[in-house]
């Protein structure tokens, strides 16, 4: 088993070493907190051993997992790497992306692991849909939540948007051509809500919508390309597949059957995959474990949150 310590014992730190002690692939050696008084009320709830260094609990463990805030990713990052550890870090990798390329050579260099937490990748629905979903040509995503005071020190396309980036950019083999985008403050000193529109070379055009000041959530993705369209719901955990084939000569009472100006019949028709169960955070953790341990690429690589984090930049560059 690998011995993981976690750095950051906030909201999403808690929910990481509640997994990762559970979890059979890891050993959870304990995790540091910048706050001391959180950190000691932490281990005293829950047991798990609180280091006062981050030093210290780096040279404790094999596997890195940093889950503090954005501004801080950087540092920890480097000093995990420096020490020779595996390194799990959340979403957005780093506050810029010189910082995150920076990263990334270090651990080239080393010839360690590292992991980019984008959740969404391991959300069941598009682990269902994702086999479908083959040069779509126009994508639209929303995700839209309530306001939260925790979140707010950075854009929402940071918050939020970089989600949906980084599934779009997972599924396009295409190069970006352009970024177009606009976003309101609201409430917050950074964009509340912003809408963005992405063009790939290949034709391929993504119009994204993050909203952290909505009455309702709303978490979901659509996509369309050649004879199908395809619905992923990351909130609700469902998709919808609907695809389009000839028609046949003699189509049956309850096919649905559209036919265009030129006359060519079009059977519309559903494929709806099974969707399994899981847990999204558990699984990215331990597929990290299966990655170091047989030396194979993680499924979110430092390049991958790299290249979301370069667009996500790009998008607050236009406001």
């Amino acid at each position: 088993m690998l011995k993981v310590g976690v750095l950051g014992a906030g909201h999403l730190g808690k929910i990481h070493l509640r997994l990762l002690k559970q979890s059979e692939k890891y050993n959870l050696v304990g995790f540091y907190d910048a706050d001391e008084t959180n950190g000691n009320n932490v281990e005293a709830e829950f047991g798990y051993k609180f280091f006062n260094s981050l030093e210290a609990l780096i040279d404790a463990v094999d596997v890195v997992d940093i889950v503090t805030p954005t501004l801080s990713h950087y540092d920890c990052a480097k000093q995990a790497i420096a020490k020779g550890k595996h390194i799990f870090i959340e979403k957005p990798i780093t506050n810029t992306v010189e910082e995150a390329e920076h990263i990334r050579e270090l651990l080239a260099e080393h010839n360690l692991r590292g992991q980019v937490g984008h959740v969404e990748r391991f959300n069941p629905a598009f682990i269902a849909a994702k086999g479908d979903i083959k040069s779509p040509m126009f994508i639209e995503s929303h995700r839209l939540a309530e306001f939260n005071p925790r979140g707010t020190d950075v854009p929402v396309v940071l918050d939020l948007m970089i989600h949906d980036i980084d599934v779009i950019l997972s599924l396009v083999d295409s190069k970006v051509k352009n970024v177009s985008a606009s976003g309101v403050s609201v409430i917050s000193d950074t964009p509340d809500i912003a809408n963005a529109r992405i063009e790939f070379e290949n034709g391929c055009v993504a119009n994204l919508t993050a909203s952290r000041i909505s009455l309702k959530k709303m978490r979901k993705a659509r996509f369309f390309q050649k004879d199908a369209y395809i619905s992923v719901d990351f909130l609700e955990k469902k998709c919808e597949v609907v695809k389009m084939k000839d028609a046949p000569e003699q189509p049956g009472d309850f096919d649905m059957v559209l036919q265009n100006a030129e006359g060519v019949k079009k059977q519309i028709y559903f494929d709806n995959p099974d969707i399994s169960d899981n847990n999204a955070i558990l699984d990215e953790l331990e597929t990290f474990a299966d990655a170091i341990n047989n030396n194979t690429t993680p499924i979110v690589t430092l390049n991958d949150g790299t290249e979301a984090l370069r667009v996500a930049t790009q998008i607050i560059n236009c406001f």
